[in-house]
């Protein structure tokens, strides 16, 4: 990286290492003496504003950000059983406690004595939203004279722009309450920084309405910047004018704004259409060339959080039961064994010489859970953008607006490509409420495993159409040593339809420092004792 780039970096790891642990948005001045173009900008971009994707472990380690998002809605259970009868995995189980069971503090261990970190994605994130800040302010002050250096620094404002808005939509929907249109300017959101100046403040958290009115300022502004980008993009690592339009489909679908989330989800379709049908291709799913990708950022520790063994996690039966045996989605993105249900969406190691047979019990240890540890994913498992999801957005406002033809007809393309051939059911023929249902299980078909169920069943519960409010069940195993199958007991935790922990409380090292900051009301969460099963 050029030395201009290595001193400014030097000079963010200095301010970062003497930041309070708890001063999340810690401001990192740039000297815009070290910026001669929008070159430098650029880089300072990919090497630290865009998440970097980590080797693949386990949730103890948590090198990939923010995968404690899988541990929290429907989509996984406990494992209680053993590829060879006996193997329990160690350390992953306890640290997955807090989120897994919605506690008062996420990072509690299971015997209530003590905490790990809480903070790290939080803070990760607020320092690349810091990023985005500096790259926007120094944007007017490098040479744009040219026409390359126009479109070159067009560019660079489109995907800061893009980053921040994406980074606030992610943590206004992990600690602010979901998008109401009648509460959300008085519903608290996330705390909001948008100038580069080191400003010595304790912060409060700003309402869910001013965020989304970020959100979507930054998102307009980014479509503007990438209206004057004619260069071709190259890699799905990098943001894109249909990155852009997503996002915007997206996020006015959460503020059901029904009419602009459908416009922009035809803007992507119109841009990128193409879906990978899986009765011709049967390649693995999570590649880098999947004809549908259209952004990623970050890892996938899913690999290594799922085991075949006592004290690992599985996908849940709930998630497996919804696809029939016609759906190439179960048999192509998960593998089951007895009571366990592995994801299979990766590319497999060539570790070892010689794998065991799919339908040995031992093949997803080998294949997937050690397999694949420390491989870095070509896509993320949570800021994954693909081109079903515009079809998805498209058929779920379109059902909203009464527009049941076109939901139907957006949501059976999809369904085209996912279904095999002539099978019966291929298209869904509902209407009215029934249709509605049907859309929201295919998108939890769909987007199994990549960041969106949670979201999705926050905004289902203040949606205007067909309002949805669930419970969830998780049962917790405590063991009696670390790393043995031997069990103690076995306590199940509710998070009903109305509580307080649909909202995740804010990390305890950010209240630490801006005693000010209000949290969310979560609760200590009682139990009852179950007998433990697989």
């Amino acid at each position: 990286m050029k030395k201009v780039i290595y001193q400014l970096f030097c000079m963010l790891g200095v301010l970062a290492a003497t930041a309070s642990c708890g001063s999340f948005l810690e401001d990192y001045s740039q000297d815009v003496d070290y910026i001669r173009s929008w070159k430098d900008l650029d880089e300072l971009l990919i090497g630290d504003c865009y998440l970097s994707a980590q080797g693949t472990d386990g949730f103890y380690y948590q090198p990939n950000y923010a995968q404690f998002l899988h541990l929290i809605a429907d989509e996984v259970e406990e494992n209680n059983c053993a590829y060879d009868g006996s193997s329990a995995d160690f350390d992953h189980h306890p640290a997955e406690f807090g989120y897994y069971t919605w506690q008062q503090r996420v990072g509690i261990n299971e015997n209530y004595t003590g905490f790990a970190t809480e903070n790290t994605t939080w803070t990760k994130i607020y320092k690349c939203i810091n990023i985005a800040n500096n790259v926007l302010f120094s944007i007017d002050k490098v040479p744009q004279n040219k026409d390359a250096e126009i479109e070159g620094a067009a560019k660079v404002t489109g995907e800061a722009h893009f980053l921040r808005a994406y980074y606030y939509f992610f943590l206004v929907n992990l600690y602010g309450k979901p998008y109401n249109p009648s509460t959300a300017s008085t519903d608290l959101g996330v705390p909001l920084k948008t100038n580069a100046e080191v400003i010595d403040i304790k912060y409060t958290r700003n309402t869910v309405q001013e965020t989304y009115d970020l959100i979507l300022s930054d998102l307009q502004a980014a479509e503007e910047a990438f209206g004057k980008v004619k260069a071709e993009k190259k890699s799905i690592y990098r943001a894109d004018l249909t990155a852009v339009y997503l996002l915007l489909s997206r996020v006015h679908l959460y503020m059901q704004n029904w009419q602009k989330a459908a416009e922009y989800a035809q803007k992507v379709i119109s841009r990128h259409s193409r879906l990978v049908d899986l009765n011709t291709n049967t390649d693995k799913f999570m590649l880098k060339s999947n004809a549908e990708n259209i952004f990623s950022m970050g890892g996938d520790d899913l690999p290594v959080m799922f085991k075949y063994m006592y004290q690992g996690l599985r996908v849940s039966k709930s998630q497996y039961d919804i696809y029939t045996n016609n759906d190439l989605r179960r048999s192509q993105w998960l593998w089951k064994s007895g009571k366990f249900q592995g994801l299979t969406m990766r590319e497999v190691t060539k570790t070892y010489n010689q794998l065991p047979e799919k339908t040995e019990p031992r093949y997803y240890w080998y294949a997937y859970s050690e397999g694949l540890r420390g491989y870095i994913p070509e896509v993320s498992s949570i800021f994954w953008m693909r081109s079903a999801e515009a079809y998805l957005n498209l058929a779920e406002a379109e059902a909203y607006q009464g527009n049941e033809d076109a939901a139907r007809s957006a949501v059976n393309k999809l369904r085209a490509a996912r279904i095999k051939k002539d099978a019966a059911g291929l298209n869904i023929t509902s209407n009215g409420s029934q249709l509605i249902k049907d859309i929201r299980l295919e998108r939890r078909k769909e987007l199994m495993l990549q960041g969106h169920r949670w979201f999705d069943l926050r905004r289902y519960r203040v949606c205007s159409v067909e309002p949805e409010k669930i419970s969830i069940t998780h049962d917790y195993t405590i063991y009696a040593e670390r790393g043995r199958a031997e069990v103690k007991e076995t306590h199940r935790f509710v998070l009903t339809e109305d509580d307080a922990s649909w909202t995740l409380p804010i990390p305890n090292e950010v209240l630490e420092y801006n005693t000010d900051m209000q949290n969310n009301g979560n609760q200590w969460r009682e139990y009852t004792v179950v007998p433990t099963s697989e």
